[in-house]
């Protein structure tokens, strides 16, 4: 009678387990989802839009992702703030943003004179990216992937030319990240700004420059109507946006959930990058033609070299601070050195070779 009982309980207690089990995987999900840009802003809604079809669409409808711009949030930069409360399940932004709050969280957008997208997407996922950024995001409740890559991001509108370091002294730019750090160094006095707020601020004299993202973006937001310099990139070369998750929200969903999850993460960012090379490759080959006042120009050599300099010293500087920071940048520079050695026996010869025979 006792092996019967225990028998008994045994069936009962595998019957149960599968039943909850059967039952967790038939439950339905919504994550909602807030984003730091506005609704339908182009390219980086496209990405937060791709990722909840592609969740839903995986998933069979289990998980579906509700999408909140900042119109309706109402706080573009609150995304932090609202993923590690819980107030929204997940957010779309950059992790630069909020180096006020956590200064480690900057390393994971984009480093002045760094990786290019292939090279940090291989740092990310084959380095030790990925759990670097873990480790920094972990004490603040949340997880963070990698959200989308823009590319080499553009140097930034100038309403005047930029001939020397004279001309950036006490300049007001719109700038966020460690380049803002950066060109603080060299005399300018660097801002952030919510993306709706630009165009406003450089028409109003709010400012004097501003850095967005590149000739797709740049373009729509019209800054070439009230600035005619615009300089190539050195502070972005592989601008990545992130994916916050609230991780008492993660460790709520079955494991397949969380798998959709993260794959749905990175096809979305994948496909930004490609729609970013795409959407930019038209705007610039419209940009003389429409406008052709806008005049392209690279940054004087001694401005170019102060801002390389700047740059060293503030590295130092971060990676004296704690030993998390020492280890973020030691990894990132060690990986640029291995990874450039390759590129410039890869893609830049190619390019140089190409550039000859054209």
């Amino acid at each position: 009678m006792k092996i019967r009982s225990v028998l008994s309980a045994a069936v009962l207690a595998v019957a149960t387990t599968f039943a909850s089990t059967q039952a967790l995987a038939q439950e339905k999900f919504t994550l909602r989802l807030a984003e730091t840009w506005g609704p339908n802003f182009p390219i980086f809604g496209d990405t937060t839009k791709n990722f909840a079809k592609l969740v839903e669409e995986m998933s069979d409808g289990r998980l579906r992702i509700r999408i909140d711009s900042s119109n309706k949030h109402k706080a573009p930069f609150g995304v932090f703030d609202m993923v590690k409360a819980g107030q929204y399940d997940m957010g779309h932004s950059a992790s630069y943003y909020w180096k006020g709050k956590v200064p480690e969280t900057l390393f994971f957008t984009s480093m002045p004179f760094g990786m290019t997208a292939i090279e940090q997407y291989a740092w990310f996922y084959y380095g030790d990216g990925m759990e670097l950024m873990q480790e920094v995001y972990a004490p603040q409740n949340m997880l963070s992937f990698p959200g989308g890559n823009t590319g080499i991001q553009m140097g930034g509108w100038f309403r005047k030319e930029i001939k020397s370091l004279d001309d950036l002294q006490g300049l007001k730019m719109r700038i966020p990240g460690f380049a803002g750090e950066v060109f603080a160094e060299v005399g300018v006095s660097p801002t952030n700004i919510p993306p709706g707020e630009l165009y406003t601020a450089l028409e109003r004299n709010t400012i004097d420059a501003v850095e967005w993202v590149g000739p797709a973006l740049d373009l729509r937001l019209g800054f070439q109507q009230i600035a005619d310099y615009y300089y190539t990139g050195w502070h972005e070369p592989a601008t990545e946006l992130q994916y916050l998750v609230n991780k008492k929200t993660w460790e709520k969903l079955p494991s397949d959930l969380q798998t959709i999850l993260k794959t749905a993460m990175r096809v979305s960012a994948y496909d930004m990058l490609v729609l970013s090379q795409h959407e930019n490759a038209k705007a610039w080959a419209n940009i003389k033609k429409e406008y052709p006042d806008v005049q392209i120009k690279n940054f004087p050599e001694d401005v170019f070299q102060a801002m390389y300099d700047a740059n060293k010293k503030l590295l130092k500087e971060a990676a004296g601070k704690n030993d998390l920071a020492k280890r973020i940048v030691e990894s990132q520079e060690e990986y640029l050195e291995k990874t450039r050695a390759y590129t410039d026996i890869s893609e830049r010869a190619y390019l140089n070779t190409m550039a000859e025979v054209e």
